[in-house]
Parts: structure tokens; C-alpha cells; sequence
């Protein structure tokens, strides 16, 4: 029996990978269309960032946050550089960085007020107090209550709940651009226009969670691109190590001002390894034709995925952008999940009826072509689709005079 406190499902012991290959204890290998949840944008075993990891765990593993790193003041000018001018803070996970946000749009509107936060119904920020705060399925936060108050839902895509919700006492309006463990959800650019707009106007922060999102996965850099905002707060993390924990909050550079030191800290958050790490998966998701390729197998995928739509009922729909995928089912998708993984290739649920594809950025269009064959080939046995109803009784005169259905 393991030791390991039972809070996860786990079923297969994984020793090693390679691009986007992994390999059990057995010797059994499987195609990752999961990509340890987002994280493993390279897959495995990219040669440049082992090559920074090794590098750097020679001369300098840590030293706290009490004192500068090359790696790390390189990566935060970096980020800013890439994203918006402002400072950017590190810690070690996306709900450390969410939390973080949460506390830095507070401290920034607290003098007028502004404690209180805007999410979206069907949110996922994460697990630690104040992002399950912020987080809507009751699921994750009723075990937990009482949690941080003052947070208000609003529907997504409804521009006019957010008019209504964002006011005075509103620090932040809190959305991630595009919704992972909700299913994929993608919000409309114009709701993102909407909402910033309506930010700015009622003197409240917008804070962008690109956790899950960021980084590339939508085939752009950052998610927000994609509707031509700019938020006042950033949250990164899950691809931002190359598979080490590390996460970053960036404010923009006239809020940065508000925080002063000791309004917040991280003893591991932006480790030179990590660090030295991120540099180098930053040097690939820069490179002139990276992205590009992105978008290119994205289109691949959802073509893919379109067509098996049109000959399967079970799949009620198919959303993404880029290269995070949501196929949500008629029934549950823990039979497709099962089934694929029987047929080696690696895939998660985000909902109870959603099979989430998160395939590393270095996926190749064999390995879709694969995936796809093998989602037919389950959907064709009947997984995913909602139990047929009975066949009403029909009386028919029997020998006895009793009715046989």
C-alpha cells in the first residue's frame, strides 16, 4: 500500500519520458496527450533545458529570496519583456501565484476600499485557501467553508452580470481567458474587451490567471493576445519551469509601486534552477517558427476532431484554442479516458463529462493522427454516449392471458 496520502487517483507507475512519449515500469509506452497537466510544454527530455538544469545545479541551487540570482533577475526582465513593462514576483506553484495576485489587488485598493473580487462561474484558480476562495464548483470548496470572503460569481460571457457585479468596493476582476478544468471554455474576446473595459472605467484591477493557458498553449504567447487587452496582473506557472515548480505573478509597472517589502514572500519562489530552466523554455517558445507550428498542428487537431464529431452523438461539442482541447460527451468520460489509456495514449478529464486534450507544444501530427484513430475507434464501441432509454412495455396477448413485454 502506498504512503502517499490519497487525494489523487493514480493507477500506473511512469518511470521516463521522451518528447512525447512516456514509459511505465513495465516497459509499456504510451503517447501523452496529457502533458503532466499542461506542464510539460517541451515534453520530455528537451536537451537544451536539461542542459540549463544541469548547468545551473553545478554552481548554485539556492540562496532565498533575501538576495539576487542571475537566473532569475534574467527571467523576470524576460517576462516583462514578452508580456507588459512591470515587476514581476516568483513563487513555486499557479495557486501560490494566484494567491498572490489576490493579495496584491487588495493591498492596491485597499486605501479606497477595494477588498472585494469578480470570478466567473465554472472557475478553477486553485486549492490553497484564498484561490479556493475564488474558485466556483461547490465540489472543491464546500468541505473547506468557511473560505475568504468577499467573492462574487458572475456567469461567463455575460458582460452585462459584470457590469453589474464590478463596483466600488471591486479590487479585481479575476478570469482566466480560457476556462481548463471547466471543460475549455473560451472566453469571447469581446466579453475580454468588455470586462477590461469596464475595469478601467470603475476603477478596478483586471487579473489575467494564464496558469493553464499561458505560454503558448492557445498557439500565442498569452491568452489574453488573442482579444488585444492588457491585464494590470498576470498569473504563469504550469509550463513555465520546464517541469520544475515555478510560478510568477507580473503587475504592471505603475502598480508595482503599491507593494512594499515584506507585503509578501516565497523562500524556494524563482530558484536559480528553475529559473535557469524557464530561460531556456522561453529561448524555444520564442523561436521565430514555434508558435507558428503550434497553430499549424492545432488546425490539424480540430479538423481531426471535427470530423469525428459529425459521426459520433456522444460528442455533444468540441472547443479549444491552440493546443488545449475540450471534448465534452453526452455521458461520462472516464469510459473514453479508460479505453484510450488501454490503447496507450494518455489523456485527462476536466469535468465529469470532458475529455481534455493537453498535448506537449512538441507534439507531432503523427502522434494526432494517432490520437485521433484511437478516439474513434472508442467512440465507435459505444464510450461516451448516454444510456439508451428502455423500450417502453408493449402488451401483447399472451397463452396464459398475462401480458409479455
Amino acid at each position: 500500500m502506498s504512503a502517499l496520502l490519497p487525494v489523487y487517483e493514480r493507477e500506473i507507475v511512469l518511470v521516463r519520458g521522451k518528447g512525447a512519449r512516456l514509459y511505465d515500469k513495465e516497459g509499456r509506452i504510451y503517447l501523452d496527450f496529457a502533458a503532466g497537466i499542461a506542464v510539460n510544454g517541451l515534453g520530455y527530455g528537451d536537451r537544451k533545458v536539461l542542459k540549463a538544469i544541469r548547468d545551473q545545479a553545478g554552481k548554485l541551487i539556492h540562496v532565498s529570496n533575501l538576495f539576487h540570482t542571475e537566473p532569475g533577475s534574467e527571467l523576470a526582465a524576460r517576462l516583462v519583456g514578452l508580456a507588459f513593462p512591470g515587476k514581476v514576483f516568483f513563487c513555486n506553484s499557479g495557486t501560490e501565484a494566484f494567491e498572490a495576485a489576490m493579495k496584491f489587488a487588495r493591498r492596491i485598493g485597499k486605501a479606497q476600499g477595494r477588498t472585494e473580487y469578480v470570478c466567473f462561474e465554472r472557475a478553477f484558480h486553485g486549492r490553497t485557501m484564498g484561490a479556493l476562495s475564488a474558485t466556483w464548483n461547490p465540489k472543491y470548496r464546500e468541505p473547506f467553508e468557511p473560505l475568504v470572503p468577499g467573492v462574487r460569481f458572475v456567469p461567463w460571457n455575460d458582460l452585462a452580470a459584470v457590469r453589474e457585479a464590478v463596483g466600488d468596493k471591486t479590487a479585481a476582476v479575476m478570469i482566466e481567458p480560457v476556462q481548463g478544468e471547466a471543460g475549455i471554455r473560451v472566453a469571447e474576446a469581446g466579453f475580454l474587451q468588455g470586462i477590461a473595459a469596464i475595469a478601467r472605467e470603475r476603477g478596478a484591477l483586471l487579473v489575467c490567471d494564464e496558469v493553464q493557458c499561458g505560454l503558448g498553449r492557445t498557439g500565442r504567447m498569452f491568452g489574453y493576445e488573442h482579444a488585444g487587452i492588457t491585464p494590470d496582473i498576470l498569473t504563469l506557472a504550469k509550463p513555465l519551469g520546464g517541469g520544475l515548480p515555478l510560478g510568477a505573478v507580473l503587475l504592471r509597472e505603475e502598480l508595482a509601486g503599491h507593494i512594499q517589502v515584506g507585503d509578501h514572500g516565497s523562500t524556494f519562489g524563482g530558484n536559480p534552477v528553475a529559473a535557469a530552466a524557464a530561460l531556456a523554455v522561453l529561448d524555444r517558445l520564442t523561436a521565430p517558427k514555434f508558435l507558428p507550428k503550434v497553430n499549424a498542428k492545432a488546425t490539424f487537431l480540430r479538423r481531426g476532431l471535427n470530423l469525428i464529431a459529425r459521426r459520433y452523438p456522444a460528442v455533444k461539442q468540441v472547443r479549444s484554442l491552440g493546443l488545449m482541447v475540450g471534448i465534452e460527451l453526452e455521458a461520462s468520460a472516464l469510459p473514453v479516458v479508460k479505453a484510450l489509456r488501454e490503447k496507450g495514449i494518455l489523456v485527462t478529464r476536466a469535468g465529469d463529462n470532458v475529455v481534455r486534450l493537453l498535448p506537449p507544444l512538441v507534439v507531432k501530427r503523427k502522434d494526432i493522427r494517432r490520437l485521433l484513430e484511437a478516439l474513434d475507434e472508442v467512440l465507435a464501441t459505444g464510450a461516451g454516449a448516454a444510456p439508451k432509454a428502455p423500450a417502453p412495455a408493449v402488451a401483447v396477448e399472451g397463452g396464459s392471458g398475462g401480458a409479455v413485454a
